[in-house]
């Protein structure tokens, strides 16, 4: 036989929190396992002696501690996360008809405790949960992401073609104050291969970079940025950076347009 279930809202109900919880719960573990009682010493010093009473300074360091966890980096989300999950509630010690703070209160209470109390916190509930055996100290994990990045004009040096050097070398000498002393020499620096060092530049190109640092020579002390010894008119194809060799010229849309009008 078939069942439908029906819902009704109850007005009364016989309801434990914990009960609902599993004894295997990781965030039933982990409030069984750290007491962060230390946090009310350690922010004391932070709060006024009259006024109204502020959000519990362990709530709000559970709270950011669960934000961590589960990946939440909106304060408004976090709130609405965490009154959908009986775990969390049970976590941060809040029955489910309590009301959570206001994220604005997170966010404030943020604002109000300096870099130092967050580190030595996280200094402490790491030391619990290593004691507890929650935390193995024998893999270390990093995680990054790549970011292009924009070349420094002090660290730029000129590319060395592939073949024909002492020809274009000629041709682009006036390039680059660099060049002067004489032939071209690899720096201690240089992180790139050779292919990354070689002129991508056409002649045509090489010839408009040669002509453009010529008439800005003359209006020198006109031109915004005058002030900079080492300012001049570059390109990505016949320069590259000696700190990363993946850097490039930044260029402004206002440049771009410039060039795109001549």
């Amino acid at each position: 036989m078939q069942g439908k279930k029906d819902y009704q809202e109850k007005l009364f109900a016989s309801f434990q929190l914990s009960e609902r919880i599993p004894k295997d719960n990781f965030y039933r573990r982990l409030r069984g396992t750290i007491d962060l009682d230390f946090l009310y010493r350690l922010t004391k010093g932070y709060y006024g002696e009259s006024g109204q009473k502020s959000i519990d300074p362990v709530v709000f360091f559970k709270l950011c501690l669960v934000g961590y966890l589960e990946n939440i980096i909106s304060d408004r989300k976090l709130i609405d996360h965490c009154s959908m999950r009986l775990d969390i509630l049970f976590f941060i010690g809040y029955d489910i008809d309590e009301e959570l703070p206001w994220h604005s209160t997170i966010s404030r209470t943020r604002q109000l405790f300096p870099e130092s109390v967050f580190e030595e916190a996280f200094t402490n509930i790491l030391s619990m949960c290593v004691e507890r055996g929650m935390v193995s100290g024998h893999t270390q994990a990093i995680d990054s992401a790549p970011v292009k990045a924009n070349a420094s004009m002090d660290t730029l040096e000129l590319k060395v073609p592939e073949e024909d050097l002492e020809e274009h070398l000629k041709k682009i000498r006036a390039i680059s104050s660099m060049d002067r002393e004489g032939p071209h020499r690899k720096s201690k620096n240089d992180r790139s291969d050779e292919g990354q060092r070689g002129i991508t530049a056409s002649k045509r190109e090489l010839d408009a970079i040669k002509g453009r640092n010529k008439r800005w020579a003359k209006d020198q002390d006109q031109r915004p940025g005058a002030g900079n010894k080492g300012s001049k008119y570059t390109s990505n194809n016949a320069f590259l950076s000696l700190r990363s060799s993946e850097a490039r010229q930044s260029h402004g849309p206002r440049c771009q347009d410039k060039r795109k009008a001549r």
